[in-house]
This record gives C-alpha cells, structure tokens and sequence, in this order.
C-alpha cells in the first residue's frame, strides 16, 4: 500500500456538453453501465492500485456525487488513516471558484499538508478506463520525476482535444503544448500524437513550488496544468517524464473514453452490450467498485407468443421487470419497468423509467424517473421529438431530461 502517496480526483466539472444529463448533476455523478456512476472508475482505480487516501475536489452541483460517495465509498478505515473524503470548495486562499485544474489544488493545499505525502497523484473524475496507476508511480520514483504525466497515442485528427507531448527514449518530454490547432505526430508514426490522459504524478515538494509561482502570476495565467504548470516545469529543466499508459482491461486496444459529449456517452454505453465487450466489467481482478440499493434481481414475465416479456443483447439491472414488453440492444438501469407489449431498441433508460404499455422507445437516451405514457413514442420521429423539446445529438440520438412529464403531450 502506498501510505505516502495522496491521491486528488477533480470532480468539478460542469460537463455543459452532457446537458440534459448534467443539468441536476456534476459529469463525474452521471449514471453509467446501469449500476455506476462516471466517478467509480477513477475510485476504483485507486484502491485496486492500493491507493486508499483520496481526496474528491467537488465544485458544480455536487450534492447526488456527494450522496453517492456517502453510500458507496465510506468503506475504508479513517482509524487506519485510509480515507475516500469529499472537499467542497472552502476559499481559503481566495475567493473566487476554481479558475483551472492547477488553481483547485493549489486552493487545497494546506488540506494537502495535512495529508503529508511524498507524491501526490491528480486525476480526473470523468473517464471510464482501468489503470494501475502504481506502476505509474513506480516510474515516477525510479526516474527521480518532479512530474511524471500519463500518455497514449491517438490520432492526429483527434489530438486537437488533448494536450501533446514529445518525449525522449528514457521518456523525459522535450516538450507540450495544450489543444494544438496542427498536433507534432510521433516519430516514425505520423497519423498519431502522444497526448497527454490528464493524470499527473508530481512530488509533492516541486508541486508546491509551482502552484504557487503560477498564482502569483494572476490574470498572467490560467492555472492549468496543461496550459501553465508543464510549460513552465520544461522552462525551468524540471524532470517531467511520459509514462505510457498500460490497459488493467486485458484487452488487445487499450480503452479510454472520455465520454464528454452525449454521443460518446451513448457509445460507450453500447460497447457493454456486444458478444465481447471492449470494457471488460467482468474481470475479478479488477473490480469496479459502485454503491447498489437493495433491489431485487431482475424479472421477465409472461410468455404469450404476442405477449413475451424478454431482452435480447442487454444489459437489465436488479430491480428491473420486462412485464411482457420487447427490449433489444438496451441497457436498463435499476428499478427499470417496461410494460406489456412496449419496445425498448438501442436505448438507455436511467433508474426508475417506467415504459408504459405499448409504448416504443428507440436511439434514445431516457433520463431517470420518466414515465412514458401508453403508446407513446420517443425516437421514431425526429420532427416530433424536436417539437417537445427533447435534445437531439448530432448521431441521432434521442435525449430525455430527468423527471420530464411527457403526459403533458399525450
């Protein structure tokens, strides 16, 4: 166990591009793969890689993220020094909200003190992936880093999203620049740029020094660790190291989604209902940890040939009742009902949806607590769709806010 090592989850983010899903709820509190929420991957990563002091820095809407960790993760021993703590913004050093990532933990850092640890590791709260981030921190310390930031190849096309580095044999980076219009591909594979995964190991001493050489900037800064902090270590001849990322999902692609749009969310999603799943949730090795209320197993019911409560390539969550409804290629959450002769395809329903009878749901993004009507139909006309006012994403797919009355169109 890594006792002297502090890790802090940003978990802040206003996620406006997951609207309506992030309407009520922070990016990191959106339910994912019918029991868990964003955030469990990254936790889960942490104490599978025997991480167990960790900080959640909070900001937008935060109250179901703090309920959440409340019920799932207060199962470590605080007496042990062995703590799952969630810090809301306090304004102690200013009083203003987190201006960037480098800004919300420098705004930490006398909560950091207390801690004491030698290397302290930031992580984002939004990304589903399995890393053992101690192999990260073992070549951290072996290669005596100030900062050692995680990597991955993507494509060029896409690096326009990422920071992008350039790194030598031994893995020290030459240099980074945040978001480049036109990404430096890597030597001898030009379709592809090392991009930086927003995971940072630092020691914990040089962190200080910088975050508070970039406050004292102000208005000359953006307080990022991408934007500011790395250009600045690299400028000073710091030791900041690339570490590859290493896929914990024993699959041949390493999988990382950032799934920051409602499209890549609903992708995502779908990748847990194929043969072979790119996200393997079933390894035992590797656990991902989530609270889970005490619902009963899922049931299907009814086997009239025009009457057959069954799912098909789909993923159905305890709670759950088919009642004589159709559902293919879907995810249903918890406590999820689809009622007799209803059609449930391609679609994700969130807790507590209720599919009234012959009702037809399709491409469909179902947020919790909708009940939807007898008869009545979500994704199969988009003109329709788009008079109610439900958001459409740019793949098509249809987008259903939390709690939405759709009786008032019946």
């Amino acid at each position: 166990m890594y006792r002297d090592v502090l890790a802090i989850v940003l978990a802040g983010g206003k996620g406006t591009r997951l609207e309506p899903l992030t309407r009520d709820r922070a990016k990191p509190a959106v339910p994912f793969g019918g029991i868990y929420r964003i955030i469990d991957f990254t936790l889960s990563n942490c104490i599978n890689s025997e991480l167990r002091k960790v900080l959640v820095l909070t900001q937008y809407k935060a109250s179901s993220l703090n309920r959440h960790i409340d019920q799932g993760w207060k199962f470590l021993c605080r007496e042990l020094g062995e703590y799952v703590e969630v810090i809301p913004p306090q304004q102690r050093l200013a009083d203003t909200w987190y201006q960037g990532t480098a800004d919300a933990i420098y705004q930490n850092v006398y909560t950091i003190e207390t801690a004491a640890p030698r290397d302290t590791i930031i992580l984002a709260g939004d990304h589903i992936y399995k890393m053992n981030y101690a192999r990260m921190i073992d070549f951290h310390r072996d290669n005596r880093a100030d900062l050692t930031v995680a990597c991955l190849p993507v494509p060029r096309e896409e690096a326009t999203e990422f920071g992008v580095l350039d790194a030598d044999d031994s893995g020290r980076i030459s240099a980074f620049v945040e978001k480049p219009a036109d990404p430096p591909p890597m030597p001898g594979n030009p379709g592809q740029a090392l991009a930086s995964m927003g995971i940072y190991v630092f020691h914990t001493a040089a962190m200080y020094e910088q975050l508070f050489k970039d406050a004292a900037r102000k208005e000359a800064s953006r307080h990022d660790f991408g934007r500011d902090i790395i250009p600045a270590m690299l400028a000073e001849g710091l030791r900041v190291f690339a570490h590859p990322f290493r896929d914990e999902n024993r699959k041949t692609a390493a999988y990382w989604r950032d799934v920051g749009t409602l499209d890549a969310y609903y992708q995502a999603n779908m990748d847990l209902i194929s043969v072979d799943p790119i996200l393997n949730l079933y390894d035992r090795d590797w656990p991902i940890h989530t609270f889970q209320r005490p619902y009963p197993p899922p049931k299907f019911v009814h086997s009239d040939p025009d009457r057959r409560g069954a799912a098909f390539n789909s993923i159905a969550c305890q709670g759950c009742i088919v009642s004589g409804g159709q559902v293919y290629r879907s995810i249903l959450s918890p406590n999820v009902r689809v009622n007799s002769f209803a059609l449930v395809e391609d679609s994700i329903l969130l807790d507590n949806v209720d599919v009234g009878r012959r009702a037809r749901v399709r491409l469909a993004i179902v947020d919790k607590d909708v009940k939807i009507p007898a008869g009545f139909e979500i994704g199969w006309n988009r003109d329709l769709d788009e008079a109610r006012g439900f958001t459409i994403t740019g793949d098509g797919i249809t987008v259903v806010a939390k709690g939405e009355e759709l009786e008032r169109f019946t």
